[in-house]
C-alpha cells in the first residue's frame, strides 16, 4: 500500500476534528464568558520499510484560548465581569470545584447564588442569602444586601475570586479545572465590575474563514486518498504483469 494513504487519512481525521472544534466555537459566539477551543496536531514520521519520506498528522489534546472577551454593559446588579486572570469557583456535577468566567449570577429559590445552575463558592463554601430587597457586589467581590422593607446594609458574603499561574483544562461541561485537579487559591488582588458581562472571545469572522479553509483541506486530502489508491492499483498491475 502506498504510504501516501497514511498522510491523507491522518490529514482528513485532523480536518474532521478541527471542523467540530470550529463549529462548537461558532455555536458559542454569543455565550457569556465562553473561551474558544483550539485544535492541535504535530507531524509524525510513518515508520516501516523504505525511505523515511512519509509523515502523518498526529492529534494532540484540544487546548483553550483563555484571552478575555469583550465587556458588555447590562446594568444588572448580579452581572459581574471579572478582571484578567480571575475566575469564579463553582461546584460541578460531581461535587468538585471548577472554574468559569461567566458572571451572569442568579439567586435560586433556596437563596443560593448560582451561575448556569451551579452554586458559586465563597470563602467558606456555598453562598446562601436571606431574603433581601436590594443587593450590591463590590469590586472585591463583597456581597452587600438590604433586608426586605429596608434597614441597615449587611455584608453577607464574599465571592471567591481565584487565579492560577498553572494550566487550566476545559472539560466537556465547559468548566475549567487545574491540570492537577486541585482547587485554585483565592486572590485578594483580583477585582470585578458589576453591571457588566464578559462576552465570548470567539471571533466569528475568523472562525467562518477557518471553517472554509478546513473544508478545502478536507477535499484535498480526499483527492490524495484517491491518488494513493490509483498508485496502489497501478503498482499491483505492474507486479502481476497485467499492466
Amino acid at each position: 500500500m502506498e504510504k501516501l494513504i497514511y498522510t491523507a487519512v491522518s490529514g482528513a481525521e485532523l480536518n474532521n476534528t478541527a471542523l467540530r472544534v470550529s463549529a462548537n466555537n461558532l455555536a458559542n459566539v454569543s455565550t457569556v464568558g465562553f473561551k474558544a477551543d483550539l485544535e492541535q496536531a504535530q507531524s509524525m514520521m510513518v515508520t516501516g520499510s523504505g525511505f523515511r519520506t512519509r509523515y502523518h498528522a498526529q492529534m494532540k489534546p484540544v487546548t483553550t484560548d483563555l484571552s478575555a472577551g469583550p465587556i458588555m454593559d447590562t446594568g444588572r446588579n448580579l452581572d459581574v465581569a471579572l478582571s484578567d486572570g480571575a475566575y469564579l469557583e463553582v461546584i460541578d456535577d460531581n461535587g468538585n470545584p471548577a472554574y468559569t468566567r461567566s458572571g451572569n449570577l442568579e439567586v435560586d429559590a433556596d437563596g443560593f447564588i448560582t451561575v448556569n445552575n451551579r452554586r458559586v463558592q465563597g470563602a467558606g463554601g456555598d453562598i446562601q442569602l436571606p431574603e433581601f430587597g436590594e443587593i450590591e457586589i463590590s469590586p472585591s467581590g463583597l456581597i452587600n444586601i438590604v433586608p426586605l422593607g429596608g434597614g441597615v446594609i449587611a455584608e453577607e458574603a464574599q465571592l471567591k475570586l481565584a487565579s492560577t499561574d498553572g494550566i487550566l483544562i476545559k472539560g466537556k461541561d465547559g468548566l475549567l479545572r487545574a491540570d492537577n485537579l486541585q482547587p485554585l487559591d483565592q486572590d485578594d488582588q483580583l477585582r470585578l465590575r458589576t453591571g457588566a458581562l464578559e462576552g465570548s472571545n470567539v471571533n466569528a469572522v475568523q472562525e467562518m474563514i477557518k471553517t472554509m479553509n478546513i473544508s478545502r483541506q478536507f477535499e484535498m486530502n480526499v483527492k490524495m486518498m484517491k491518488a494513493a489508491d490509483e498508485l496502489a492499483s497501478s503498482g499491483n498491475k505492474l507486479i502481476s504483469g497485467n499492466g
